[in-house]
């Protein structure tokens, strides 16, 4: 009897692409979320209303930089049951507040239990086996038994149960997609056998979960959370939350690229946007504007969109801005339909052959990847071939091999704000080096640049991995800011 086929398994651009709240998918979205699926389990195992009192443990990167990174709040907020996706980001503080004064949570929005944050939310600097960000819930029940869930905020907003996932590797079939894809050379090969670009490949592979309408409307509600989160943050002035003192910039440098052109909302505001005559500098400005915007929303615990990760969430809106606004000002829903679905592919080839998480590979996991995932997305737009596409990706991770995750004070604010911006430019270039360049004869395949990425994330030392326990986070500390 031979051996069945091995299937890949299936990563949807939803899983790449998701709606949640600052500041970081792996430390405050992946708690936010394992705390809900925590929930989740208690009730499968008809335990919910036996529950007295919970015990979180934060372990390794969670612990180190958790406090920095709303960790605690996430938490909170994970086991009062509410949605990243929908809830009123203005009652996050305010519901925060109450439990810490109350020192109860009302769990899942259906019972009362004791809760005090400041000594049931425990930060141990000690890192669990299986990945650096671990978080451990145990329940005491009526009558004094225990039970006991742990968790990995793996990057992007994924949480995983290490005993799942060792189960999952000794799989031989996956839940798959019509066209599994691995490696970008099988992502290459189905293009070239159905002569179809790369976005109408993932297109058919999406497909297979959804319908069009739910297709088209997921994607609608993505790109509105992107254009809200540049809108917001480009007219929202003051200082950044946590203790830096950082001033928004975004606010200053649209003030002054806005030149007092009038509008009523973020829709119109992009119109007026289009009719603005730009030079080359300016075009540098806005981008940089855009990605900015963003990420100052984010780290003010505003709603962003992973793209692939919290951190690096401005890159991919500030490319397709700049595609919109600058290059084709007849862009439409269609094309930005075509963006995301080929920027959540390449992003999914990243997480699939290395890490999407600044806790396992250091910076080049969030914002390389970001400007990867952009690049592509932005030559496919701009009538590159599949070849390019992956060429244009492959240029901007390999000028980001080895970019560490220091953040001072644990915040996702310096160096991470501006990264956004320099992985957004990045894109760009990349983009049109690759239309400018011989893609059929590239000397670096993009696999291999993943190849390569997991190998230096490997390599780092960990004080570089989102511990605030090296670089810029000790040679700058919060009193210098």
């Amino acid at each position: 009897m031979s051996a069945p086929t091995k299937k890949i398994e299936a990563i949807s651009v939803f899983d790449m692409l998701k709606i949640g709240v600052g500041p970081s998918s792996s430390h405050t979205l992946g708690p936010w979320r394992a705390a809900r699926r925590f929930i989740s389990k208690l009730k499968e195992k008809k335990r919910f209303d036996l529950v007295q009192s919970i015990e979180v443990n934060l372990y390794g990167s969670l612990s180190l930089t958790g406090k920095g990174h709303a960790t605690d709040v996430a938490v909170i907020m994970g086991l009062t049951g509410a949605d990243p996706q929908t809830c009123d980001i203005a009652q996050i503080p305010l519901e925060v507040a109450k439990i810490k004064t109350q020192k109860k949570v009302h769990l899942d929005g259906e019972r009362f239990i004791d809760f005090d944050p400041e000594t049931q939310i425990i930060f141990n600097r000690k890192f669990l086996d299986f990945h650096p960000n671990g978080i451990r819930f145990k329940a005491t029940l009526i009558g004094g038994k225990t039970t006991r869930e742990t968790f990995y905020s793996i990057g992007g907003g994924f949480v995983v149960q290490e005993e799942r996932e060792r189960a999952a590797r000794k799989k031989i079939e996956f839940e798959c997609f019509p066209r599994p894809i691995e490696k970008a050379t099988d992502l290459l090969k189905y293009c070239k056998q159905e002569n179809k670009s790369i976005s109408e490949i993932v297109y058919e592979n999406e497909l297979y979960l959804n319908t069009k309408e739910d297709i088209d409307e997921r994607l609608e509600q993505i790109w509105d959370v992107m254009l809200d989160s540049m809108y917001v943050g480009c007219h929202t002035e003051g200082t950044l939350p946590g203790g830096l003192n950082v001033r928004r910039r975004a606010y200053d440098t649209h003030l002054k690229l806005q030149k007092g052109k009038a509008y009523a909302d973020k829709y119109e505001w992009v119109e007026a946007i289009r009719g603005t005559e730009v030079r080359f500098r300016e075009i540098l400005k806005w981008v940089s504007c855009f990605a900015l915007a963003v990420n100052e929303v984010n780290a003010s615990l505003g709603r962003v969109v992973t793209a692939p990760t919290n951190g690096s969430a401005g890159v991919i809106p500030a490319v397709m801005m700049y595609y919109m606004v600058i290059e084709n000002h007849d862009a439409n829903f269609n094309d930005i339909k075509r963006f995301l679905l080929t920027a959540g592919e390449i992003g999914s080839l990243f997480k699939k052959g290395a890490t999407i998480s600044a806790a396992m590979g250091g910076c080049q996991a969030e914002i390389g990847v970001s400007s990867a995932m952009a690049a592509g997305a932005l030559t496919e737009l701009m009538g590159g071939s599949p070849e390019q596409v992956l060429m244009a990706s492959e240029i901007a991770m390999e000028h980001h091999l080895g970019l560490t995750c220091d953040p001072i004070g644990g915040l996702v604010q310096i160096p991470c704000i501006e990264r956004n911006a320099m992985g957004a430019i990045k894109a760009i270039n990349a983009c049109e080096m690759a239309l400018d360049g011989d893609a059929a004869n590239a000397k670096v395949p993009l696999d291999k640049v993943i190849d390569t990425m997991w190998q230096t994330a490997l390599d780092m030392n960990t004080k570089y991995k989102e511990t605030s326990e090296g670089g810029l986070a000790i040679n700058v500390g919060m009193s210098d800011c």
